[in-house]
């Protein structure tokens, strides 16, 4: 009997940037996290965009609005 071939799937992951954080998968960017002032961050991803108190927040905003984007048709196709 023949083994099945496990199909791989890439996840994004975060890396580190200049005064922020990014959201990759492979070579495309899915989001960023950008430190806005003490305390405060600014976060854009799927054509969205919010702020939030701590670098987790935000972190977590970017990783459901990349989700939902997958999940969701395009209103305007």
């Amino acid at each position: 009997m023949a083994k099945k071939k496990k199909t791989f799937r890439a996840k994004p992951c975060w890396e580190r940037a200049y005064q922020g954080h990014a959201y990759w998968l492979g070579k495309a960017k899915l989001g960023k996290v950008t430190r806005v002032a003490q305390g405060h961050y600014a976060w854009e991803a799927a054509g969205r965009t919010g702020a939030a108190d701590s670098l987790a927040k935000a972190k977590t905003a970017v990783e459901l609005a990349v989700a939902m984007s997958d999940k969701q048709l395009d209103l305007f196709q």
